[in-house]
């Protein structure tokens, strides 16, 4: 009887051990402790399966190549309504995990030589992702949407 006594204790002591180096793991969905650095890098537009609006620009890529500690800027192209092929350059301002963001282009066509494009919006940055909402205005009216980027 001692001796059942003793294994019990024994196997008793050796499970309360190993509750006491339990680990746990996590997995993060959005940035911490974000700076700009997490903007380094090219980001390129998700291919979407649905047809864009008539209103809206696609393929996006940008690629930051000057840095402060809050602030991104790099060239920026996409593709606007009319066929329209736009690059600039984008510039964005990093608060928390908001990116407030401008981009200055010209696009053309073969039917139009030299286009102004301005857009604007407050991205949303996450781990290897940005969610960017946008408007704007082309030679050929206004354009919307969310683009959604992804770092490569």
């Amino acid at each position: 009887m001692k001796t059942s006594i003793t294994a019990c204790v024994l196997a008793l002591g050796a499970a309360a051990g190993a509750c006491a180096s339990y680990e746990s793991k996590t997995t993060a969905t959005s940035p911490t402790g974000t700076t700009v650095a997490a903007l380094v890098g090219t980001w390129q537009s998700v291919t979407a399966n649905a047809l864009p609006s008539p209103t809206s620009c696609t393929g996006f890529n940008w690629t930051p190549t000057q840095q402060t500690p809050t602030s991104a800027t790099g060239s920026f192209s996409a593709t606007c309504p009319g066929g329209l092929k736009v690059a600039g350059t984008a510039s964005g301002t990093l608060s928390g995990t908001t990116i407030d963001w401008t981009a200055n282009a010209n696009a053309s066509t073969p039917d139009i030589p030299s286009c102004n494009v301005a857009l604007t919006g407050t991205a949303e940055l996450g781990v290897n992702s940005i969610r960017v909402p946008y408007s704007g205005t082309t030679c050929l009216g206004p354009v919307s949407g969310v683009e959604i980027l992804n770092k490569k």
